[in-house]
């Protein structure tokens, strides 16, 4: 995505140190599988990739993104400060005219962030495979329809 430096594959949000993607699926960890954004603020805001991230999944369903169901698939923002948070809830607030029920979105204070193991990382891109592709719409938007 342009204005993205690099993304990175994890777990966080849970009370288990150092889990593993089976820790993880076991529903026993509170963990969220999320992923680590790096972006150029001169390219793109953070409000921006905020927007992007609530247009790109479902984020009105609770525990499951697409045909993955768990807990560890909830939809999150994990953030770094009062003002990311802040920021985060105005995304929320700005996409919710776009849905007929209500956003589940957590918004909560990122803790450790653990990498997930590297078969996980550049998955998509590495595979070919996308679980849950982005919109048409949105890709479009974005200039990666080619």
């Amino acid at each position: 995505m342009p204005g993205v430096v690099a993304t990175a594959v994890g777990y966080t949000g849970g009370r288990t140190e150092k889990p593993t993607y089976e820790d993880v699926c076991s529903h026993t960890t509170g963990h969220a599988e999320a992923v680590l954004v790096e972006h150029d603020p001169k390219k793109i805001s953070y409000a921006e990739l905020l927007d992007i991230f609530l247009e790109a999944h479902d984020p009105t369903q609770k525990d499951r993104q697409g045909p993955d169901v768990g807990d560890q698939y909830r939809s999150a923002i994990f953030t770094l400060d009062a003002a990311q948070a802040d920021i985060a809830k105005k995304a929320i607030a700005r996409a919710q005219p776009a849905h007929d029920k209500p956003i589940v979105t957590e918004v909560t204070p990122l803790g450790t962030f653990y990498l997930a193991e590297g078969y996980h990382q550049q998955y998509s891109e590495r595979t070919g495979r996308h679980s849950c592709p982005l919109p048409a719409g949105l890709k479009k938007r974005l200039g990666m329809d080619t």
